[in-house]
């Protein structure tokens, strides 16, 4: 693989990518944390609408986080960034987290994604947005449904203790681990408003 070809790659995402998410020259906190949070409103509302027992799996759970990514694949080189919160359900505590995604292979294209990650144990949700996550294997489990085209899947299960569903626009697909991804906070939006 020549480094010009990865160089284009890197540059051409850093490019595509630094338009993904609100921006703090276009938006103040404030706005920037309302983005974020009609962004998980409106995720939650379609994952309950395309799988209604996840309304049960949220209410019992000790929190969950709700992200939204873009991903852009280009020739050997594919990146994603975005950005998302946590809610702990014991305190009610907003988290408010940035994600990045990176990797090498042949291929070209893009996506958008949204990602429910429910946290069963206190623990798992405290691990999760204290030190963020660092994963790097991928699999997946979708089933199409012939009559309407849209992907619909069963339970994604990080472990014992987290549960990931995946929302791309043409439906609902599983992943039991993101390949090559990175959760961190927010430290910028996590700042106290005066």
């Amino acid at each position: 693989m020549k480094r010009s070809t990865i160089l284009f790659g890197l540059i051409a995402i850093t490019l595509i990518l630094s338009g993904c998410g609100p921006s703090e020259k276009s938006h103040t906190l404030s706005e920037r944390r309302q983005i974020i949070d009609t962004m998980a409103d409106e995720t939650l509302q379609r994952l309950y609408t395309e799988r209604p027992s996840t309304r049960q799996q949220i209410a019992e759970s000790a929190g969950y986080a709700v992200f939204s990514n873009a991903n852009v694949h280009i020739i050997f080189v594919s990146g994603g960034g975005g950005y998302g919160l946590t809610i702990d359900k014991t305190t009610g505590r907003k988290t408010y987290m940035k994600i990045g995604s990176g990797g090498v292979g042949f291929g070209l294209g893009a996506k958008d994604y949204r990602q429910v990650i429910i946290f069963k144990t206190r623990q798992a949700l405290v691990d999760f947005t204290g030190s963020g996550w660092g994963v790097g294997s991928q699999a997946e489990a979708t089933a199409k449904t012939p009559e309407t085209g849209v992907d619909t899947a069963a339970d994604g299960i990080l472990g014992k203790e987290v549960t990931t569903y995946t929302m791309t626009k043409s439906g609902l697909a599983l992943q039991a681990t993101v390949s090559g991804t990175r959760y961190w906070v927010d430290d910028d939006l996590n700042q106290p408003t005066f």
